[in-house]
């Protein structure tokens, strides 16, 4: 049909090409009805010679700018053959794929990962930062570590992946390569399976959240599950190994830096013990043996201050009792001699008076009783001598006792003043020894703090979506998504190619199609 349409189109080209006014007649001529219905009118046929078809391939592509409708549907009728066959070759694609295609069961988790670690010890190694921006650093982390390769190797192992034929596919020549090194061949296994899972599995966090969403697919779906499961909890092992293995590197350091530290506390107290020693320095319920001897000599040289004193207030009295013949009479002569002497004082004096009464003063009775009296008397000064020599003693006893005991509180006091300046030296090194002890205590303490820490899980990850078994296949889509999907591909891919082939005998030969 295309050919008749050139041929009927030349000599009209010719004739508008020899006469121009002829072409126009021609075409302003009436038409003649046609055997097709074909909506634009074809031009009457002209004895005028065609015109030369331009070599330039610009020219020719301009061309196409007077394509008209009937052209194109001349096109797709012409090309009717190469539609049906490219919608054949399509389907027939199509259905090879959704029969060939391995199936894809995806599942999805959820995973709640909070930045703010559980509150488990009071001062934790891992601080929080209440930032949104560090915190959602921190999920981004964690969001790595969720499909890292050590996760992942947890997997591995737990659910022998290396021997699974989803993820490992033996190779004609695997069975040799595994005789010659077995040890390569596992590794290369490993390998292998670890590329497959980490294109298997998928996390992203949802924005403005916290919430982490895992996806992964598998060609079983209740093994998706069970990978998927096996993540979640290689996941969180993972984060307490990390945390565990940070504290466990702070505890060491601190147990080294503890080695130092009690040695700088053992030097400092053994400094503080060799100059207290060196120095003298004993001390009794915080305080200086020193200065207690000191308080109580002072309180011994008070004591004999006292005594002294009323020592020589006695001797004093007595010897002015005896000096003005008051010894008879004089209360501070105390003995029992005395008090007898007194006595037999009284009653010859009571005698005395009564003779004079009855036999006057010259009786010899008087005489023989004031005989009497005189040598009590003569006893009683006797004795008032004797109890003051008594009291002599004392007084040169207490003031000898005073003076040792004042030349003793000198010694000593000179002895405190020296001893309390050594205090001040030994009072800096005994700070030093409490602040280098303070030190090590508080490291002591935070490194069996930070011990016990080690073994308690605070990553605060939960999951809060379970995957779920997936009741259709994710990939491929369905069989007959895919035929209607080729049918479409075909007709537009036969489409395309009518097209082009129309396009092509047009510009070789640029005469109407339609007619």
């Amino acid at each position: 049909m295309l050919g008749n349409a050139a041929l009927a189109a030349e000599p009209a080209i010719a004739d508008a090409a020899v006469t121009p006014t002829a072409t126009a007649a021609t075409s302003a001529a009436p038409l003649r009805p046609q055997p097709e219905p074909v909506p634009s009118p074809r031009p009457a046929p002209s004895s005028t010679p065609p015109a030369s078809v331009p070599h330039d391939p610009w020219s020719r592509l301009q061309l196409l700018r007077d394509v008209e409708t009937a052209d194109v549907v001349g096109w797709l009728r012409g090309g009717r053959g190469a539609i049906v066959t490219a919608v054949l070759l399509c389907v027939a694609a199509a259905l090879m794929v959704a029969l060939t295609t391995p199936p894809r069961y995806t599942v999805f988790t959820d995973i709640l990962v909070d930045p703010a670690n559980l509150n488990v010890v009071r001062d934790d190694v891992f601080t929080s930062n209440p930032q949104r921006d560090a915190q959602l650093l921190d999920v981004e982390s964690k969001l790595r570590i969720l499909t890292s390769r050590n996760v992942l190797t947890r997997v591995i192992d737990r659910l022998d992946l290396t021997n699974d034929p989803e993820f490992v596919k033996p190779g004609g020549l695997s069975f040799l390569r595994n005789l010659i090194s077995a040890k390569d061949a596992t590794q290369d296994r490993r390998l292998e399976v670890m590329r497959a899972l980490s294109e298997q599995v998928e996390a992203r966090r949802e924005e403005r959240s916290f919430v982490v969403v895992m996806k992964l697919w598998s060609q079983d779906p209740e093994k998706a599950v069970t990978i998927s499961n096996a993540i979640v909890d290689a996941f969180e092992a993972e984060l307490f190994q990390s945390s565990s293995e940070s504290a466990g590197r702070v505890v060491k350091n601190l147990n080294e830096r503890l080695d130092e530290l009690r040695r700088n506390v053992n030097e400092a107290e053994r400094k503080v013990e060799d100059f207290r020693r060196a120095k003298g320095l004993q001390s009794s319920n915080g305080e200086l043996v020193s200065t207690r001897i000191s308080s109580e000599l002072n309180t011994q040289v008070l004591d004999a201050q006292q005594r002294f004193i009323q020592a020589d207030s006695r001797y004093k009295q007595m010897s002015a009792a005896i000096a003005e013949r008051r010894t008879a009479s004089a209360s501070i002569f105390d003995s029992a001699a005395m008090t007898n002497l007194r006595q037999q004082y009284n009653t010859l004096q009571q005698q005395v008076g009564s003779i004079a009464a009855i036999f006057g003063a010259k009786h010899p009775q008087m005489v023989t009783a004031l005989s009497e009296q005189q040598a009590v008397d003569a006893a009683i000064v006797r004795e008032a001598r004797r109890i003051l020599d008594l009291a002599k003693a004392d007084l040169d006893r207490e003031q000898a006792t005073l003076k040792m005991l004042q030349s003793k509180a000198g010694v000593e006091k000179s002895n405190v003043f020296t001893d309390n300046d050594a205090l001040v030296q030994l009072h800096d090194l005994e700070r030093d020894a409490r602040a280098k002890a303070a030190i090590y205590e508080s490291h002591l303490a935070r490194a069996q703090q930070i011990g016990e820490r080690q073994q308690i899980d605070t990553s605060n990850v939960r999951v809060i979506s379970r995957p779920m078994p997936p009741k259709a296949r994710s990939w491929p889509p369905r069989t007959l998504y895919l035929l209607i999907g080729g049918a479409i591909l075909g007709l537009l891919l036969g489409i395309a190619a009518a097209l082009m082939r129309g396009a092509w005998f047009y510009l070789r030969d640029p005469r109407p199609t339609h007619g």
